[in-house]
């Protein structure tokens, strides 16, 4: 071997050294993937393509799947959870009356808790409330007490 052939940092010859290793190879281009561009069609009603959202034809998508309850979801149960006490309750109270009433809609991932401790469908809940006061269907109330405007 020749001094060219040691690598000039760590004297080691080139063939070994990490210095002196060829680059690697470019990465394989990917595969070209489909494109997602959808074509129109016009129907002769015009509207009844655009209200479905698809083009005709194409399959239905899958229902989606969720790991846990959405707050959007809470908010009629508890509209009417307070609406039949009243207009008002107590947090813990509520909550009793909700896990009663979504019994069976509450799933296992809803019943884990939270990195905080607190139950995941109760958390959606509390989003839940805070949607409903800036929508103004509820107020801020007394600490504790959930309450319909």
């Amino acid at each position: 071997m020749t001094a060219d052939e040691y690598c000039e940092l760590c004297e080691l010859p080139l063939s070994t050294c990490v210095h002196g290793a060829p680059p690697p190879p470019p990465p394989a281009p990917a595969a070209p993937r489909a494109s997602r561009v959808s074509t129109r069609t016009t129907s002769s009603s015009g509207s009844a393509s655009r209200s479905s959202g698809r083009t005709p034809g194409a399959p239905a998508k899958p229902p989606v799947v969720r790991r846990w309850t959405p707050p959007d979801v809470l908010k009629p149960h508890i509209v009417a959870a307070l609406e039949d006490a009243g207009g008002e309750l107590d947090a813990d109270a509520l909550f009793l009356e909700l896990e009663v009433r979504l019994e069976d809609q509450l799933t296992a991932s809803d019943r884990e808790k939270t990195p905080e401790g607190e139950l995941r469908w109760q958390y959606a809940a509390r989003r839940a409330r805070q949607a409903l006061v800036a929508e103004g269907l509820m107020t801020k109330g007394r600490p504790g007490v959930w309450a319909l405007a």
